[in-house]
């Protein structure tokens, strides 16, 4: 029988490797045609007298990344289906389908004759779930194994028998740690931890898998022996004693209960440790069934794993014009930021020249990438001579004709537009014919910035986050004039060094820093209003933010923000910046000398190692403060997610996003707006527009006009629309 994403070939040993290597895709994925086939390989090789036992590998540099996208999306399809045409038998339904593959593995792991999982590359998900169902597990010692039950970063959790098969291998508080955090483990963790039998050199993969199948691996789970005890002795000894009373408050601790999937975790292994294996299936059944029916795990999904593979792939690339490759890109600016964009880009193969005023500026941004590429040789992300390689690769200089044959040229300079204005006019003296002009400003709109070149039909921003080593997002701006083949060029770029986009048209700050700059300000408001800093910034860890605004603000620095502050009531007028922020911005610069975390004082003192940053005490002192006991924290998170989702919803309005799974991932990634939620405007669809709107006039009654609704939103409550129904991105495509 032969199977279009399976290969089956039988030595005279009598193993079975099966290789999994699907056509047309770069990574193997789980879709319902693999399991459909996965079980038709199991029938037949338990049927074959002839097979002894199945090693299954990957035909391809990875095992597998887990379920499919469109699998995913299909589930809450038909979910929201079944609820309209059936809604009494809609989660029965929804019960049965969850179950698919954990039938499937259980079968498997059931079938009578041993199965060996081959694991090379990565290996996350669904697909080390299938692995854990397997009798034996050999991993390949190559750097590029990554291992993972990553599912709770977007929203759901291992739910095909991996909260009931890990905590059976490894100590409860080690799977509960991998399986709450979705952190990967290399090959050598994983046999640490007892869910790999076996590390081999890459070559001796398969071999080594075969072996243990002719060395007479039994084709019995440890849990179906009889007497299996679970590591550790499982729930009712002193160590679970310990460890169970301080589990829920550990995860709460991290993640301030707003990921009802890591919670789910902590049930699934606790009741499932105490009973027989096959009712700890149905109990993790049980809770996957409600967990795919909650809104964190709708958005999340959507928000996280479908939109950003999406946008990933070029979701908003224009059609019909020829894929760029790049032969050599221009950075001009070698300070930090262009030195660490030219890294990136040489990270991706590309050859880069990097151009400063003089030589020696040049030179000390090379040395910015030396010391980039040293520190992953360090941690053992790059080997030696893939460090050197890389570093081969930038070439400083500063000649600007070393330009002539650039594809791409990034300037990175200086915020001022009198310094971008001379580059651009260098570059472009010099630019080859159809060579593409990008700027990465953070804050100038680019159809002022364009007005300096000959050509602003090839002029786009192209936005960087730092640190851009580690920063996934990038912005890219279009001008009013800028062309389609700029925009296919810069997607092409940000897709080369594997980075996710967004594109959004030209506005003061563009998407993501009016958002940070709101969150920023509302923080200033409650600083004036006398709010204890410590409150501020605790409300939004609880609120799902990573950092407090303080600290956001003292990484961006708090002198940039005066600058901002000074360059707005130049370019709009006095009425342009709130004067009890710039009073505040200004106390703290001037007067305090305290310009964030470079200067080692911001909000925040920055004492050296191995002390830990804290909150200055001044902050106290600037403004009458109010009693603890009087504020109402519940108001304090509501105000800082509100504020920045009202001005994602306003850039909706002006029209500079025009797709929601932009106005999502920029926010998630860009900044770490609460991930739970799926970004700014899945925020406002989960909760509803018009409980958005209440909200909002609310707030706006208690604290100002900044919080009142936009006439968008008055709208859309009104006919009851959500952001994705009303600029439906799939729609627009199917309609062009």
């Amino acid at each position: 029988m032969t199977y279009k994403n399976f290969t089956i070939e039988t030595d005279a040993d009598g193993i079975a490797l099966v290789t999994w290597d699907m056509p047309d895709k770069s990574m193997n994925v789980i879709t319902v045609e693999v399991m459909n086939e996965l079980e038709a390989i199991i029938d037949q090789t338990v049927a074959d007298a002839a097979v002894k036992g199945v090693v299954i590998t990957s035909g391809k540099s990875s095992f597998s990344g887990g379920a499919d996208l469109s699998m995913i999306k299909s589930m809450f399809s038909l979910q929201q289906e079944e609820k309209a045409k059936d809604p009494a038998h809609a989660v029965e339904k929804l019960f049965a389908l969850t179950g698919r593959m954990s039938a499937l593995y259980r079968k498997l792991e059931t079938c009578g004759k041993p199965w060996v999982s081959a694991i090379n590359g990565t290996c996350m998900g669904g697909a080390f779930e299938l692995s854990l169902a397997c009798h034996g597990r050999v991993a390949s010692s190559a750097k590029s194994v990554k291992i993972a039950l990553p599912e709770v970063k977007v929203g759901i959790f291992p739910g095909a028998g991996g909260t009931q098969r890990v905590p059976r291998l490894a100590n409860t508080q080690d799977a509960l740690q991998m399986m709450t955090s979705g952190s990967s483990l290399t090959a050598a963790r994983a046999k640490a931890m007892n869910l790999v039998h076996q590390v081999v050199a890459p070559e001796e993969l398969v071999p080594a898998a075969k072996q243990m199948i002719k060395d007479g691996l039994k084709p019995v789970a440890p849990w179906d022996e009889k007497g299996f005890k679970v590591p550790g002795g499982g729930i009712w000894t002193p160590a679970s004693a310990q460890l169970w009373p301080a589990a829920p408050a550990i995860l709460r601790r991290e993640t301030a209960g707003n990921y009802p999937a890591a919670l789910a975790i902590l049930k699934c292994v606790y009741e499932g440790l105490q009973v027989p294996f096959d009712t700890g299936l149905k109990i993790e059944q049980r809770y996957f069934t409600y967990i795919l029916q909650t809104t964190e795990a709708f958005s999340m999904i959507r928000s996280l794993f479908i939109s950003m593979q999406e946008l990933g792939k070029g979701a908003r690339r224009p059609a019909g014009i020829p894929k760029s490759e790049f032969k050599k890109v221009g950075i001009v600016g070698a300070g930090f930021m262009g030195a660490s964009i030219a890294y990136v880009t040489a990270a991706a193969g590309i050859p880069v020249v990097l151009i400063d005023r003089d030589q020696e500026a040049a030179d000390k941004g090379k040395s910015v990438c030396e010391g980039l590429a040293g520190g992953s040789v360090s941690k053992g992300r790059l080997s030696k001579e893939e460090g050197e390689k890389l570093l081969s690769l930038i070439s400083p200089t500063a000649d600007y004709a070393a330009l002539s044959d650039a594809d791409l040229v990034i300037e990175a300079v200086f915020e001022d537009r009198d310094v971008k204005k001379a580059v651009t006019e260098k570059v472009e003296a010099v630019l080859p014919e159809g060579a593409i002009f990008a700027s990465n400003t953070s804050t100038l709109p680019i159809t002022g910035l364009a007005k300096n070149s000959k050509h602003p039909d090839q002029f786009i921003g192209v936005h960087f986050f730092s640190p851009v080593e580690k920063m996934m997002l990038t912005e890219v701006i279009l001008g009013k004039e800028t062309g389609d083949r700029a925009l296919a060029v810069a997607l092409d770029y940000v897709a080369a060094i594997r980075k996710t986009p967004i594109v959004v048209n030209d506005t003061r700050g563009f998407y993501v820093n009016r958002c940070v700059f709101r969150y920023i300000a509302e923080a200033y408001d409650m600083l004036i209003e006398g709010v204890p800093a410590a409150m501020i910034e605790n409300a939004a860890k609880m609120a799902g933010m990573p950092v407090g605004p303080l600290s956001l603000n003292d990484e961006v620095a708090v002198d940039l923000s005066y600058k901002i502050f000074k360059a707005s009531i130049a370019d709009l007028g006095p009425q342009s910046v709130d004067p009890r922020h710039m009073d505040l911005v200004a106390k703290m610069v001037e007067n305090e000398g305290r310009l964030g975390r470079k200067s080692q004082k911001g909000f925040y003192d920055y004492p050296a190692k191995p002390a830990k940053k804290r909150l200055w005490s001044g902050l106290k002192h600037l403004y009458p403060q109010q009693r603890p006991e009087n504020v109402d924290i519940a108001t304090l998170k509501d105000r800082l997610l509100v504020t920045i989702a009202l001005e994602a919803s306003r850039t909706v309005e002006e029209g500079i996003v025009t797709d929601p799974r932009e106005a999502d991932v920029g926010s998630i990634l860009g900044f770490g707006f609460a991930p739970y939620t799926g970004g700014t405007l899945s925020y406002i669809d989960g909760m509803g527009v018009k409980a958005f709107v209440d909200l909002c006039e609310t707030l706006a009654a208690e604290f100002g006009d900044r919080f009142k609704p936009t006439p968008l939103l008055l709208d859309m409550a009104a006919k009851g629309e959500t952001f994705y129904g009303r600029f439906d991105p799939y729609a627009r495509k199917a309609a062009a």
